[in-house]
């Protein structure tokens, strides 16, 4: 613990399930774990109870609502900020860091909090995204993500640019990890269509973007070349996207693979549906600013075949390169797979992309923002 007690701040629209809302609470719980204080400021939402628990503070304001009328909200903010003696406020989202933004501006530039966004994907380009860039520290998720900044957003000054990757915590996904022997029986009397075959799961929401159309081709190929395989769609979709995944169910039924793909929805076991596949893949088709489920997979062990774009083909090169393949190529896809059931290629099991990684580099990056004695000029 460092002798300087810091208090942060960080700020999104709502804490239910996602990639942001878990790294907010992961930061939040290093911060009190090591003598500080975590506030988070958001609408509330199903890991509140989880962010509590682990010390952290939770004040309820929906400042990620689509509204004019979020504005209100910015005095009240700016008081939070000056008295709770906030010395960091770490911005995750487009509207909540404008909010932020406005706060933090208004407050005098000697005493008042220094300011981090952080970009967690390529947001559409314009001004309103524009907040993201205007950290006095931007982190970002990728390298992919630090260049989608810098190409974007030519003014931002490149070394306020610092890029930490999102991680995964050993423990919680250990390198040939087997579920309990009460989850496999009941895996295998919910999905005895799976004994026998070469598992192959695609971890995704239920949108056009993920790649469950490729994931289904991927299917029909192997299957075509005469491959045992099942494939499992493990992602909840969202009211607005029911019709989308009864096109894919449609599809999966015209092309004759009823039995050979399940649809999971959401779940709360992925990591136990991950470990026994025998390959997960990753077929976004817009590139994935991180693709923190490939960093889980590789963590337990499971080989990944993935496309090579964005943050997914940073990951596979660092630790498995051997399931790259070229974007779009589904029969490269097949392929690949179709190798790794002939001969299941081993994962290493260290990697980088390390919970305590990302949580060192994040706290340091707090702490070196404190140590510039002299305060930036307002914009």
């Amino acid at each position: 613990m460092t002798a300087l007690r810091l208090t942060v701040a960080q700020l999104l629209p709502a804490l239910e399930v996602g990639g942001v809302e878990r790294g907010t609470v992961e930061v939040a719980g290093a911060l009190t774990a090591r003598g500080h204080r975590a506030i988070v400021v958001s609408a509330g939402g199903r890991m509140v109870a989880e962010l509590r628990a682990c010390g952290a503070e939770h004040i309820e304001l929906p400042i990620g609502r689509k509204s004019l009328l979020t504005l209100r909200h910015v005095p009240g903010l700016r008081r939070l900020f000056a008295d709770s003696g906030v010395d960091i406020v770490h911005a995750r989202s487009r509207l909540p860091a404008w909010i932020g933004y406005l706060a933090w501006r208004g407050m005098a530039a000697a005493t008042r909090p220094r300011f981090v966004t952080t970009v967690h994907g390529p947001y559409s380009v314009n001004r309103y995204s524009a907040i993201m860039a205007r950290g006095e520290r931007v982190i970002a998720i990728s390298n992919w993500i630090r260049d989608y900044i810098v190409t974007n957003y030519p003014a931002v000054d490149q070394s306020k640019v610092v890029v930490i990757p999102r991680g995964v915590d050993p423990a919680q996904y250990p390198h040939g990890y087997q579920p309990s022997p009460e989850w496999l029986e009941h895996w295998r009397r919910e999905h005895p269509q799976t004994k026998g075959r070469f598992v192959v799961t695609l971890p995704a929401r239920i949108t056009r973007w993920k790649g469950q159309e490729d994931f289904i081709a991927v299917v029909a190929r192997l299957k075509a070349a005469g491959e045992p395989v099942h494939g499992l769609i493990a992602g909840g979709a969202e009211p607005s996207r029911e019709r989308f995944l009864d096109e894919l169910r449609q599809r999966v039924a015209g092309e004759g693979l009823a039995g050979d793909i399940s649809f999971l929805g959401q779940r709360s076991d992925l990591r136990e549906v991950m470990a026994v596949s025998d390959a997960v893949v990753s077929l976004a088709r817009e590139p994935e600013a991180f693709g923190r489920t490939t960093v889980e997979a590789l963590a337990l062990g499971v080989p990944v075949v993935g496309y090579a774009h964005g943050g997914t083909a940073e990951i596979l090169r660092t630790v498995f390169p051997q399931g790259l393949v070229p974007f779009g190529d589904t029969a490269a896809a097949a392929a690949r797979l179709a190798e790794f059931r002939r001969q299941r290629p081993p994962v290493p099991e260290h990697q980088p992309f390390t919970l305590s990684r990302m949580l060192d580099a994040t706290l340091q990056t707090y702490e070196s923002l404190l140590a510039l004695r002299q305060p930036a000029r307002s914009d």
